[in-house]
């Protein structure tokens, strides 16, 4: 009896000391600093702010490693942030990046005075870039209407200015959008209206957001 006592005892020792590596190797696997400057919507660890749009058959959207996750659904996949953007004079930038599909892997919709409007990256067919609506024309057929080769899994840093009766946009270091508001009308596509007065989605495709920053004139 002895003898099977201390051959048990060892045993749970052993298995004990050999369990705690694994233990705190989980602990340090995709540890993310939160990020607390106000200027930034998304923290990196949460949806704090956001929330999953209510999109027919979207994908699943997640946090994972400082990135909001945007899954592919059967239509647009999104997220719409809970608070009250300005509507002129501002600044949204942001980190994005396609990692399956075929089309728009970043649909920002923001607010322009009293209408609003959609960025569109890389719809109709995955390079079509521009904004939609323009007088009632989308991405793909107004005066804003570029094409820009968009690579899987790359990160692209995006920049919206919406100030002094202009939208101009930038991808990298390159203008993809500088439009005079003056007189046209601008709205959304019906698809993405779920996403006023901000928010961003992916449609058909699988895409990933990081980094999403409001700066006012101001700041």
């Amino acid at each position: 009896m002895d003898k099977f006592i201390i051959t048990t005892i060892a045993a749970v020792f052993l298995f004990s000391c050999n369990s705690k590596p694994e233990k705190q190797a989980v602990k340090t696997v995709g540890e993310v600093e939160k990020i607390t400057d106000p200027s930034y919507l998304f923290d990196g660890v949460s949806l704090d702010g956001w929330e999953v749009t209510n999109f027919d058959l979207p994908g699943k959207v997640s946090v994972k490693n400082g990135e909001i996750l945007m899954d592919m659904g059967d239509g647009c996949t999104g997220i719409t942030w809970t608070g009250t953007p300005p509507v002129m004079d501002y600044q949204i930038s942001l980190d994005a990046k396609r990692v399956a599909g075929h089309d728009f892997f970043c649909g920002l919709t923001f607010p322009v005075n009293d209408s609003f409007c959609s960025l569109i990256l890389g719809g109709w067919g995955g390079y079509t870039t521009g904004l939609s609506c323009i007088d009632g024309m989308d991405a793909s057929e107004n005066e804003t209407t570029g094409w820009v080769r968009y690579e899987e899994n790359r990160w692209y840093h995006v920049t919206l200015d919406v100030k002094a009766g202009k939208i101009k946009a930038m991808v990298d270091d390159q203008v993809v959008v500088d439009f005079t508001i003056g007189s046209h009308r601008l709205t959304v596509r019906p698809e993405v209206y779920l996403n006023i007065p901000l928010g961003i989605a992916t449609w058909h495709t699988e895409g990933a957001i990081k980094n999403i920053r409001l700066m006012n004139n101001e700041q």
